[in-house]
């Protein structure tokens, strides 16, 4: 399997999931850009936002609940954060699956 996501995804390479259900997982950046750095990353292999189908809305609203999910559990939802998708090379994304990335526990208002 090519795709770091997708094996993490499946189980295939080991993380620890902060949250995980059928449709999306959240996992710890490995390179945090502030004192919260999350990704949420849907389980379907979408690779941009142009890539969404009408098979594939449905992970959006997963996202959505993931993103609800673990800002309330860590205690960030209230103070605010900051939610970025990166999509293409020229927008900075590094993996070919779309992801989201959270990002919060102090002011985040310089970082993209």
């Amino acid at each position: 399997m090519s795709c770091i996501f997708c094996a993490i995804g499946q189980g295939s390479i080991p993380a620890e999931k902060l949250y995980d259900n059928e449709a999306v997982f959240v996992i710890a950046d490995i390179h945090p850009k502030a004192k919260v750095h999350l990704l949420v990353i849907p389980k379907q292999h979408i690779v941009t936002f142009n890539d969404f189908t009408p098979v594939t809305y449905g992970s959006m609203a997963s996202v959505a609940e993931a993103i609800a999910n673990v800002t309330q559990r860590l205690g960030i939802a209230k103070s605010g954060y900051k939610v970025i998708a990166n999509n293409g090379s020229d927008g900075g994304q590094a993996v070919p699956h779309l992801h989201f990335h959270i990002l919060g526990g102090e002011p985040v208002q310089g970082i993209t």
